[in-house]
């Protein structure tokens, strides 16, 4: 029951983003262990917002994001699809839907 209402509160605000919002943001970070980088960027558009971004270790393996959400007020829906993509090959799309 959180998991649903935070859902729905996260969709919300991505409906309520301003249109054509745009944002980017990078940050390296360096440790003992070596440096890590993330970058992510990411606007929104005529109910839609859209997000990439890109994290990298210290030995090199990143994790790549991309996704989309798009709300209908005049419905009270939103639905979102997010993939997954890491360094090795590997993959995974994730879908969602949410309903007022």
């Amino acid at each position: 029951m959180r998991k649903t209402a935070f859902v729905l509160a996260a969709l919300a605000s991505f409906a309520m983003v301003s249109e054509a919002a745009a944002w980017s943001r990078n940050r390296t970070v360096t440790s003992p262990r070596g440096t890590s980088s993330f970058s992510a960027s990411g606007a929104c558009a005529s109910g839609t917002c859209t997000r990439s971004a890109t994290r990298t270790g210290p030995r090199g393996n990143s994790l790549s994001a991309t996704g989309s959400i798009t709300c209908d007020a005049g419905r009270q829906n939103c639905s979102r699809t997010k993939t997954y993509q890491g360094s090795n090959g590997g993959s995974v799309t994730v879908h969602g839907e949410a309903h007022r």
